[in-house]
């Protein structure tokens, strides 16, 4: 005799189901919003002008120059920043915070000051050796100080970090201001990909391979999550997990503000999204926080290119105006859960 599955049994088989369906589902929308990408500017990129001999290549130049780099740095950055927010999240045992909150964008900025400053024709590669030296020694003082503040409330958390990037930020914008660099400074604050061109993107191939390490110790950032006495128990090194992950968060957060600017928010919102979907499991959350992070990059920069069309909006203009969407929901859900 055949039974039918019992309520409980259907909804965990469905479950169980969920994120691998799920998870085809999100790379084909971040496959079909790629190719949207690619296609649109103010040239006109078409696939019938590809195809067409009557522009000489024009076409097929654009594409390969400016389109298909663009759109792979968008990838780059959505992925990488994403994964960065979730391990931050870990580190500091808060889901309401990330690179941008606790004032790692803004110290790796401040380096990037200090180096335009006191070695003006110092290569890229050198402004993100000091951008991501800054940013870690931000980000060690941010857990330094929530180590020392009674955390009674979990939006004491993000409300310190805040704080911090707020000083970092006042110190950096003063001394812009002394040495004539506010232009510069504002580049750097917001995120654009309109300059991303072959040749001035490939260092974010780098945080490529930081959020594949990042995946693999999904499983130490888990535990090290859980507080330094319970990760010793299991026999690893607390410090050690600590302070890869710092260098993890730091050299992608100084790699990106360099290449593109500050996305705000990214980092906060998407793992809070996964979570929401899938649970708490980091191994499994990765790949989502990738996908999904990537995905709202190229949505938000795409409606950038086009609510003003030919004309275009910041790609970070977009997504603080969604990010903050998102982290006042988040901030009234924990209110009503808490009551």
């Amino acid at each position: 005799m055949i039974t039918a599955p019992s309520p409980t049994q259907a909804t965990t088989t469905a479950r169980r189901r969920f994120p691998a369906l799920g998870a085809l589902g999100a790379a084909l929308a971040v496959v079909v919003l790629s190719v949207v990408s690619l296609f649109i500017g103010v040239s006109d990129v078409s696939p019938a002008t590809l195809l067409s001999d009557s522009d000489d290549g024009a076409a097929g130049r654009i594409l390969l120059i400016s389109r298909i780099p663009r759109t792979l740095a968008i990838l780059l950055t959505g992925t990488a920043l994403g994964v960065a927010g979730l391990i931050m999240q870990l580190m500091a045992r808060n889901k309401f915070v990330e690179p941008s909150t606790v004032g790692t964008v803004e110290s790796a900025m401040l380096g990037i000051l200090v180096v335009t400053v006191l070695l003006p024709a110092a290569p890229l590669l050198a402004k993100m050796g000091v951008a991501a030296v800054f940013a870690v020694a931000g980000t060690a003082l941010f857990l330094l100080v929530l180590r020392r503040v009674p955390l009674r409330n979990t939006l004491i958390v993000p409300l310190v970090g805040i704080m911090l990037g707020g000083i970092i930020g006042a110190v950096t914008t003063f001394f812009a201001y002394r040495f004539d660099l506010l232009q510069s400074l504002n580049s750097w604050m917001v995120g654009d990909f309109s300059g991303v061109i072959a040749g001035r993107y490939e260092f974010l191939w780098l945080v490529a391979a930081l959020t594949v390490v990042g995946y693999l110790a999904a499983d130490r950032f888990t535990v090290a999550g859980m507080g330094s006495e319970f990760t010793t128990n299991l026999g690893l090194n607390y410090r050690a997990v600590m302070t890869l992950g710092l260098v993890i968060v730091s050299l992608i957060s100084a790699v990106v503000v360099v290449t593109v600017g500050a996305l705000p928010f990214l980092g906060l919102l998407v793992p809070n999204l996964v979570s929401l979907l899938i649970g708490d499991n980091v191994r499994r959350s990765v790949p989502w926080v990738a996908l999904t992070g990537a995905g709202l990059v190229l949505l938000c920069d795409i409606v950038g290119r086009l609510i003003r069309f030919p004309y275009e909006i910041p790609v970070g203009t977009v997504l603080s105006v969604v990010g903050a969407a998102g982290f006042l929901y988040l901030l009234l859900r924990s209110r009503r859960r808490a009551a």
